[in-house]
């Protein structure tokens, strides 16, 4: 399904994540592996998959890594992962696979990723937006000139990504929403859930105010 011109979501059954394929270049997560199959005929259908160079992790947990090692194997990209969930990706330690009643597929990051580092693609000039609170290397993709924002778990539609799993931190999830509320977003991609066009800032306010109340009950 097209988002937006460029943007192709797939994925999303079951326990799935979304997965993003931009401009043909960029595949954003890649799901638990469980539907690779379809996942690969849909892209092998419609588009050159050479031009996919590029796989980036929106964070370490399974249901957006799993499939990484069959892509990267199919379309020989490269990993791309933040600094800080690095070491989850590579050992399969807080991976939460076991929550899906899977084993961890470990694999090599080919490039560390940080806040600010620019990823882009034909079309779009996409900054990385580090997000912590639902694991410590959560990241958001920023589009600045077309205020699109590829969220992954860190936010939702209806909601913000879990604190309670290893790693997980609602005070530093707190303060990642804070730092989205000052970005002029359009466009929510998330990793879970349909797209969300217009209303995001406002709705991320709500959001920051119930996290709060979170935060101080816990302190």
């Amino acid at each position: 399904m097209q988002v937006y011109n460029g943007i192709i979501l797939m994925g999303g059954v079951g326990f799935d994540c979304n997965v993003y394929l931009i401009d043909g270049e960029l595949l954003v997560d890649t799901g638990t592996g469980i539907f690779f199959p379809e996942l690969k005929e849909e892209l092998e259908l419609a588009y050159d998959i050479n031009n996919i160079k590029t796989i980036v992790d929106t964070h370490c947990h399974f249901d957006h890594t799993g499939g990484n090692k069959k892509f990267r194997d199919w379309l020989k990209a490269d990993i791309a992962i933040h600094e800080n969930d690095k070491q989850s990706l590579e050992t399969g330690v807080n991976t939460m696979a076991d929550a899906f009643g899977e084993k961890a597929r470990t694999v090599t990051v080919d490039r560390v990723l940080k806040n600010r580092d620019k990823i882009k693609t034909t079309n779009f000039n996409f900054e990385v937006i580090w997000t912590p609170g639902h694991t410590l290397g959560s990241i958001c993709l920023y589009e600045r000139k077309k205020k699109i924002l590829i969220s992954g778990d860190s936010l939702f539609a209806d909601g913000v990504g879990r604190t309670d799993f290893p790693n997980s931190d609602s005070g530093k999830l707190y303060n990642s929403l804070k730092k989205l509320s000052e970005l002029p977003i359009t466009y929510l991609l998330p990793g879970h859930g349909m797209p969300k066009i217009g209303g995001v800032n406002f709705m991320i306010r709500q959001f920051i105010a119930a996290t709060r109340e979170s935060v101080v009950a816990q302190a």
